[in-house]
């Protein structure tokens, strides 16, 4: 069982940044891939960024050039720098962990269904 916990959300203005930080429990977390995904109301959850165990990275268009993922196997921690936020970057943002495969392209690495853990989310509000 792993337990990912977020934290680093909250209310900023356009052009602000914020960090986001997820820890994850147990023993084997560089060899997780993990992902950040968001969800606004009244909408799906999407695919925000993602990073293997190697430190390969991905991102979704549009918050490239503006959102940073990394991880910190040391902390079994995973953070997503964001900065020049803009009032439609305004969800829940998640933090998942996929377990079974450390790797994969974009296609797989953005798909919803191969993470099997999920934190609780921190809302991130951005005003205009």
């Amino acid at each position: 069982q792993v337990q990912l916990v977020e934290s680093g959300g909250g209310l900023v203005q356009t052009g602000g940044s914020l960090r986001l930080s997820c820890v994850a429990s147990g023993r084997t977390f560089g060899r997780y891939a993990m992902g950040w995904f968001r969800q606004a109301p009244g909408k799906e959850r999407e695919f925000v960024a993602a990073i293997t165990w190697s430190g390969r990275t991905y991102y979704t268009d549009s918050v490239k050039g503006r959102f940073t993922i990394s991880r910190d196997n040391a902390k079994n921690t995973v953070y997503l720098q964001m900065n020049s936020l803009k009032p439609e970057d305004t969800a829940v943002y998640y933090c998942a962990a996929d377990t079974e495969y450390y790797s994969g392209d974009y296609h797989y690495r953005s798909t919803l269904s191969k993470y099997d853990y999920w934190g609780q989310g921190t809302q991130v509000t951005v005003s205009s």
